[in-house]
This record gives structure tokens, C-alpha cells and sequence, in this order.
């Protein structure tokens, strides 16, 4: 059986809709973010060394990392759903796309979000020099590389209706993650591909039951 070990408002939400759309049966073991650091509970050490989630666990085989998790299902359980034929350039595309999100895509999101709360988080003697220090970062480099990577998104979706092609696939899942990361700190303002990529997959029957059974999930408003 698989079993999904699922932090509230993760990445590995994104799992759960990849088991939703192939109706494969599955387990999920919640785990809930300190309210104070918003870090995962040590409890996820136990299932792997980082204590990161998404986790998947089947049988005695674990598996991190998202793209990971995504190569496993779709390889072992999919029967060709949600990936393009080999030998294609929408397999090729596919692939990039897999690899992309984690790769490119998150690291100026996290960046984003980092230098946003460093303010917040400082010694209140030198909180105006930590927020200045902030802003200049974001508005120098974080901003415009967010800028870069938004409106190549939308650029891609202009020439297709999902990332790998016509067809929706795993690699709509895992790009889910930043573009909904993105639309939460509203650099997806004035795309409106990428605002209808939202509209389709929050519409989509399998991201509302693996909405409803992960639980409350911020991005997905």
C-alpha cells in the first residue's frame, strides 16, 4: 500500500492529487507544521533523514523528493497515464518541466518568501537595517528573476494548453506548486494563461478529493 506522509500546506499535496487522477489506492499519514517556525515536526526524521515532506513510503521502499515520487508512480503504476509517448518532443518537454519546477522555478520563490519575514524575525534594534537590506535584495534580483521566470510560464502556455503539450500531465502537477506559489504573492498578476492554468486545475475533480482528504491548503484558493 502506498502511504502519502503529508505535511499541511506542502508540496506533498501534489502527490495526493497525482494518486487522485491515476485512482490509486493509498494511505496518508499527516503531519503538522510547528505554528511558530512553520518547520516540519521531527516526527518525519523517523521516515527520512531530511524530515522533509512529500515522502512516499510503499512497502519497504521510500522515496523523497516530489519529481522523484512522480518518476516512481508514474514508472510503476500509471500504465502510460499522465506522461507522453517516448520519443516525443512532448516527452522531452515533460521531462524538462518535471525537473524544472523544483530545479528553477522554487529557488527565487524561496528566496521570496525568505527575505519577506527576515524583517520580522530580526532583533528590534536593527529591524530598519534588516528591511532595508530586504528590500534592496528583492527589488534587485528576487523580483526580476520572479518576473523572468512568471512570464516564461505564461509564454509556454501561450504556445500550448498545458506545459508538455494539449495533454494534461504529471508535469502539470508538479509545475502547480510554484505557479500557485507565485499567484499567493501575486507575481501571476496580469497573465492570464496563467491564471486560467489555475482555474483548470483547481476545477479539476482529483485536486478537489485530494484537497479534501490532505486537508486545508492555502494555496488553492
Amino acid at each position: 500500500m502506498l502511504v502519502v506522509h503529508h505535511l499541511n500546506n506542502s508540496r506533498s499535496q501534489r502527490v495526493l492529487w497525482l494518486l487522485e487522477e491515476l485512482a490509486l489506492p493509498y494511505e496518508i499519514k499527516f503531519y503538522l507544521r510547528d505554528p511558530e517556525s512553520m518547520m516540519a515536526p521531527a516526527e518525519l526524521r523517523a521516515i527520512h533523514p531530511l524530515g522533509k515532506s512529500p515522502v512516499l513510503t510503499d512497502a519497504d521502499t521510500v522515496i523523497a523528493e516530489s519529481g522523484a515520487i512522480i518518476d516512481y508512480v508514474i514508472s510503476k503504476y500509471a500504465n502510460g497515464r499522465l506522461i507522453p509517448p517516448e520519443d516525443t518532443p512532448e516527452r522531452l518537454a515533460y521531462t524538462y518541466w518535471l525537473h524544472y519546477a523544483e530545479g528553477s522555478a522554487m529557488p527565487p520563490l524561496l528566496m521570496k518568501l525568505v527575505f519577506s519575514v527576515i524583517p520580522s524575525r530580526a532583533p528590534f534594534l536593527v529591524r530598519p537595517i534588516a528591511k532595508g537590506i530586504s528590500d534592496a535584495a528583492q527589488k534587485s534580483f528576487i523580483d526580476p528573476q520572479l518576473q523572468l521566470h512568471t512570464h516564461y510560464w505564461e509564454a509556454t502556455l501561450n504556445l500550448s494548453t498545458w506545459f508538455a503539450g494539449d495533454d494534461f500531465t504529471a508535469a502539470d502537477i508538479q509545475m502547480s506548486f510554484p505557479i500557485e506559489a507565485a499567484a499567493s504573492r501575486a507575481a501571476v498578476d496580469g497573465l492570464p494563461k496563467l491564471k486560467a492554468f489555475l482555474e483548470r486545475i483547481h476545477a479539476r475533480p482529483a485536486y478537489r478529493r485530494a484537497l479534501e482528504k490532505g486537508g486545508p491548503y492555502a494555496f488553492a484558493d
